[in-house]
């Protein structure tokens, strides 16, 4: 297949269709996939139109406080002492207020500037699909450096492709303290995150503020303080009791086998693999509140894209060097994936639009890009004989168009 014809080239399905497009159709299909990218700073605006709707209605709960303390018959100190309390809530409350209202510019923000993002997909003109997915390419690589940790660089891109409101630093920059920490074998920062994001983890059915608690008492019991361990037992793991039984006893039982035991499954509550299995836990509850996707972008491209090419045929000696999976690399990259199912292949001409067979066949420029024969013959008959290229703009005779043939 000539890499010169203009627009994508789709394989898949039982079909195995190769549609030969325009960069406008493409465009539109990139953003079947851009769900994420809306969904993330919607799902913030939403939660924080929410959480602004509470603090309003505790105002109000205040307010009625202040008009029922004003008509008591209590002493002048202790309505002084009412009204301090009171105002001091109101003075909490508005300052709540105040940030809630900073979120909810900056998520509105970012709202507007995605939409934007993606109706310049459909800009008329050849340059500005080429530009956009430029935009969009700098924008998976700062999702996947950010999942990566290189936080430094994904910052230094985003400026550099002024990209700052369709990449979502803020909730990493947010995370990576808690990460760090995590692997340094402190919990409290991740406990504190838990805390704050208490009843939405308890909605996902979340694990994370469980598994943080049970590390905290296996590192009382490393450091053999048996009876703070016990007292931190009851008073933070025995109310999960109800719903993480099994694990819940396993871990109290590491109290009668302590740190240095060889005896499975106990001693794999005192392994250092635990932290980092924390860390991607944290990560992964993260990015399910925030309604990211579980892998980066990047990684889901790379494997949709290697499946669609990946066949038995890559992986013997006689390979083609234009197969990606000829390489090693990609090869380890595509471990895993399922082959591709080609049963028969198709050519749909650019021009007519039409399926290119036995009765339409593919002919070929010498500069090799590919057209129908009904296409060629339409154009030819247009321009005395000459057949010119819509696409680069090249003339050449009919005689010199070659016909191609499928296998």
């Amino acid at each position: 297949m000539c890499s010169d014809i203009d627009g994508t080239v789709e394989r898949g399905g039982d079909e195995g269709m190769w549609t030969v497009g325009n960069p406008r159709e493409e465009n539109r299909g990139a953003l079947t996939i851009e769900t994420p990218l809306l969904k993330v700073p919607f799902e913030a605006l939403r939660r924080t139109t929410k959480d602004r709707k509470y603090v309003v209605d505790e105002v109000h709960v205040v307010v009625g406080e202040l008009q029922k303390h004003a008509s008591t018959g209590l002493s002048r100190e202790q309505q002084a002492a009412t009204l301090e309390s009171l105002v001091n809530r109101l003075q909490g409350l508005k300052r709540k207020l105040a940030e809630l209202s900073t979120n909810e510019q900056a998520d509105a923000q970012r709202c507007k500037a995605r939409l934007e993002h993606l109706s310049e997909a459909s800009a008329v003109g050849r340059q500005s699909p080429v530009e956009w997915s430029r935009h969009r390419l700098d924008r998976i690589l700062v999702d996947h450096l950010l999942r990566s940790g290189q936080q430094d660089s994904a910052l230094q891109l985003s400026e550099e492709a002024g990209l700052e409101e369709l990449v979502d630093t803020h909730i990493f920059t947010g995370a990576r303290s808690i990460v760090e920490a995590l692997l340094q074998h402190d919990c409290r920062p991740a406990l504190l995150w838990t805390a704050e994001n208490k009843a939405r983890l308890r909605k996902i059915k979340s694990k994370l503020e469980f598994k943080l608690h049970i590390q905290e008492f296996i590192e009382l019991v490393r450091q053999e303080r048996m009876s703070d361990a016990i007292r931190y037992a009851r008073e933070h793991l025995a109310p999960w009791a109800s719903s993480h039984l099994a694990e819940l006893q396993r871990a109290l039982a590491a109290l009668a086998f302590k740190a240095h035991t060889s005896c499975e499954p106990y001693s794999q509550l005192f392994q250092h693999s635990q932290w980092e299995a924390l860390a991607d836990l944290f990560c992964k509850e993260l990015f399910r509140l925030n309604c990211l996707t579980p892998e980066s972008v990047l990684a889901v491209h790379l494997q949709a894209g290697l499946s669609a090419l990946k066949m038995p045929q890559s992986y013997t000696d006689n390979s083609s060097k234009e197969d990606p999976l000829h390489l090693q690399a990609f090869r380890t990259l595509a471990e895993g994936l399922p082959f591709a199912k080609h049963v028969h292949s198709k050519l749909v001409c650019a021009i007519t639009r039409e399926v290119m067979d036995e009765h339409n066949p593919p002919m070929v420029m010498p500069n090799g890009m590919l057209y129908s024969e009904k296409a060629a013959k339409q154009i030819c008959g247009c321009n005395g004989g000459q057949f010119v290229c819509p696409i680069s703009g090249a003339v050449c005779n009919e005689k010199d168009l070659r016909r191609a043939y499928i296998s």
